[in-house]
């Protein structure tokens, strides 16, 4: 009954280190796209924050699970 809760811990915790990885590769990609546009678009500077608040937000569940990241 409890490797159970273990045995979902961990598929979960694995979830959310890929789903972190992703969000990062997001949030950098948005990033370099916001530098290489040279003139003002609100467009892509909302998609960019957008992007690193998923990321913050994925970063701080992490560290309330106390998930050990190896992040690429």
């Amino acid at each position: 009954m409890f490797s159970r809760k273990g045995k979902l811990k961990k598929e979960y915790d694995e979830q959310l280190a890929r789903l972190m990885n992703d969000t990062k590769k997001e949030w950098h990609q948005a990033k370099e796209l916001e530098s290489l546009i040279d003139d003002y678009d609100l467009n892509v500077i909302v998609q960019r924050k957008i992007a690193e608040s998923k990321h913050f937000y994925l970063f701080k569940e992490a560290r309330i699970r106390k998930l050990k990241l190896k992040l690429k």
